[in-house]
């Protein structure tokens, strides 16, 4: 028999329970989940960026612009802001893996930030940046979720 088996549950003398509960964190299991989904998801962002950034640099023909756009920037402009803003989201996304408390912060930034460029990128991929824009949501809503939750764990823990 085991030793869990045999101590019994419910009530205990001293007025608890057995086993002790410990305090849910709000945010639960989705919200823990989400940030390691959402640092390999900003890795692929990431890379997915760099490549990105780099067709538009290596060859003008491989974007064209799908009728009069206001923001008006040749290719390379483009492809320079996102080989940077790829770059910035990848290494944030390794930070945020390694649960580093500046890569959560810097993710919602550099993802927000993200989803703009792909929002000003939209008439030269639509379909893409539509993608990615739903990916960067979602990571938003991961990382910001993860705050949420941390803090209900620490207020928790001091009795608050």
């Amino acid at each position: 028999m085991s030793q869990h088996a045999a101590r019994p549950t419910g009530p205990d003398p001293s007025g608890g329970t057995w086993p002790p509960r410990q305090p849910a964190a709000h945010g639960g299991g989705w919200a823990a989940g989400g940030v390691v989904f959402a640092g390999v998801l900003m890795l692929c962002t990431g890379i997915l960026s760099i490549l990105q950034g780099i067709a538009a640099v290596a060859r003008d023909d491989v974007y064209t612009r799908i009728g009069a756009y206001v923001y008006k920037l040749n290719l390379t402009g483009w492809g320079t802001i996102h080989i940077i803003i790829g770059a910035l989201v990848l290494v944030t996304g390794i930070g945020l893996l390694k649960d580093m408390a500046w890569a959560r912060f810097a993710g919602i930034f550099l993802v927000s930030l993200s989803l703009i460029v792909q929002f000003l990128f939209l008439p030269y991929s639509p379909l893409w940046s539509l993608i990615m824009m739903a990916i960067d949501v979602f990571v938003i809503w991961a990382l910001a979720t993860r705050q949420e939750a941390a803090s209900a764990v620490a207020d928790s823990r001091s009795g608050v």
